[in-house]
């Protein structure tokens, strides 16, 4: 993920103390893969705006499928009842295609009481800059991103979140599910929700977090090479095995083994070099240390000379895999019986 811009963070900001003081504009596009934070700020304008009882005559939403300037100009003209403002919802709508000049001229003059809201949920926000809509969203509205959280703003909401279910957890574990689970707060909500019914005591412990929760790939390829280092191989074998029977794609697996490999590597070279976890983050684009920090202790259980040949035995297996016409699953399990049976180990 790129780091937050300035205006990124200004934008935010903006928007949080607008619903805070009721000083809520007429023009917004809201954007960013984290959606469960996006669908959140939705509902507090909704509630800032639209009174319960008025939301059902001043709501008004629109799919960008059957967008169409001049219905929006309609939903822009229907004035408010039982409420001083409406609200207007337009979901997945390119903005910078389709007739730029019409949408242009229902956006250079919306009514005080409105408040427009063009919101992105399957499809990417792409700003072209050169256009005169883009000026026009600089100068009348407010662009937001809702990216994934920084790391301590995560375990903070984590530990809410379990607090809300009468439960507590450890910062260590807070970040361990993080990494088991993905950083998505919408993945993360349901994790907590599972973890939090099974849980039987006040604070969660990581056997419970390991029995409930649905880990993501990159985790669970990571346990494999994980088990390899610990010279665990029928552990390591089941794992993969495992995930062969989700009828994960060899292909997809490879790649993401590969690329844990490459990882391991680079956390060996940085071994060598006395450099330490803060360099993986920057090198990797990491979003935090903790799987940085991960790495680096797995890296310490294996030779140089060991990473550099399973990185080539990883590209000489994709390959294999992409030109030879051989079975993926037999590729993957044959790279994976080479990578236990060499002696790199530490």
């Amino acid at each position: 993920m790129p780091p937050k811009t300035k205006d990124d963070q200004d934008n935010f900001r903006a928007l949080k103390k607008s619903i805070a003081t009721g000083t809520l504009g007429q023009l917004y596009v809201f954007h960013g893969e984290e959606a469960y934070l996006r669908d959140f700020y939705l509902g507090e304008v909704r509630k800032k705006l639209l009174p319960e009882d008025s939301a059902a005559f001043n709501l008004h939403t629109l799919d960008g499928k059957q967008f169409d300037p001049k219905q929006l100009q309609a939903l822009v003209d229907c004035l408010p009842m039982m409420s001083s403002r409406t609200m207007v919802v337009v979901s997945d709508y390119d903005l910078f295609s389709g007739d730029k000049d019409a949408l242009l001229h229902v956006l250079e003059d919306l009514p005080d009481y409105v408040c427009l809201i063009f919101v992105y949920d399957l499809i990417a926000y792409k700003a072209d800059a050169r256009t005169k809509l883009a000026a026009l969203l600089r100068e009348k509205g407010c662009v937001v991103p809702f990216q994934r959280q920084r790391q301590s703003d995560l375990i903070d909401w984590i530990a809410r979140r379990f607090r809300a279910q009468e439960h507590d957890i450890d910062t260590e574990d807070a970040k361990y599910l993080v990494f088991l689970c993905g950083d998505l707060m919408h993945t993360l909500a349901s994790e907590i929700e599972k973890i939090g019914a099974y849980a039987t005591q006040r604070r969660v412990t990581r056997e419970e977090i390991d029995t409930v929760a649905t880990p993501q790939i990159d985790a669970v390829v990571f346990q494999m090479t994980d088990a390899i280092a610990l010279g665990q191989f029928d552990k390591a074998a089941a794992v993969l095995g495992d995930l062969l029977h989700m009828q994960e794609s060899p292909i997809k697996l490879l790649a993401v083994l590969g690329k844990q490999l490459r990882q391991l590597y680079s956390a060996r070279l940085a071994l060598e070099r006395g450099k330490n976890a803060s360099y993986l983050v920057q090198l990797w684009g990491m979003r935090s240390a903790y799987p940085a920090e991960k790495l680096m202790q797995s890296a310490r259980r294996f030779s140089l000379p060991w990473c550099r040949r399973a990185v080539m035995r990883s590209a000489e297996t994709d390959l294999a895999m992409k030109s030879t016409g051989a079975d993926g699953k037999d590729l993957l399990i044959t790279l994976l019986m080479a990578l236990s049976a060499d002696t790199g180990l530490q």
